[in-house]
């Protein structure tokens, strides 16, 4: 398995990699913005993706949004084909998107929103912590990404307060803590529940 910055060469795997968010996101009956072959190709265009292929075949991707002037960036889109889930791909492809947006930019805050819990284990392994949405950009762009998404709906009657996705923050700024804990996944789990029963009854 091989896993690099990708770059044009890659161009052909958009539409496998648009294909394989689209499915995963109905089978599992989650959030995922859609995108289209084009959006991907200026990713990997400009560096700002990390592609996982076993030969020529696809394997796994992950890309870097930038937003509030560079203040902010967001590895998104990380998906892995079936073929090749179960064996971790997914956590080494998010380390080395976070570590490429680390050196791509170093002064910003990295974030995402997810609602999937393997997707809030890796963050929380990398250094992100649960945030409010208000502590996480403002620029209008970046939820306009969140239109295709079923939640939307959501997302736009709590005035872009709540979701049930959860917000993860990495600040480069932050002192580390001394002792990390383990992120409480039924913790998680419970709280995404509370959320699709307080907002399926409203």
């Amino acid at each position: 398995m091989k896993l690099v910055v990708a770059n044009e060469s890659h161009f052909k795997y958009a539409q496998d990699i648009c294909d394989t968010i689209e499915e995963s996101a109905k089978v599992r009956g989650t959030g995922i913005a859609k995108r289209t072959p084009d959006y991907i190709q200026k990713k990997l265009h400009n560096g700002n993706a990390v592609i996982a292929l076993d030969g020529d075949i696809f394997a796994g991707f992950c890309y870097i949004e930038v937003w509030g002037h560079g203040k902010y960036v967001a590895n998104s889109g990380l998906i892995v084909h079936p073929s090749f889930r179960g064996q971790g791909l997914a956590k080494k492809i998010k380390q080395l998107v976070f570590k490429l947006s680390k050196e791509k930019f170093p002064d910003a805050k990295i974030f995402g929103i997810t609602t999937g819990l393997a997707v809030m284990k890796i963050n929380y392994e990398l250094g992100y912590k649960p945030v409010t949405f208000s502590e996480l950009t403002d620029d209008p762009e970046f939820w306009k990404g969140c239109q295709t998404c079923k939640n939307f709906d959501i997302l736009t009657r709590t005035e872009r307060k709540l979701c049930l996705c959860t917000g993860m923050l990495h600040d480069p700024k932050a002192k580390p803590e001394a002792k990390k804990e383990t992120l409480n996944r039924k913790a998680f789990k419970r709280l995404r529940s509370i959320k699709e029963f307080i907002f399926k009854e409203n």
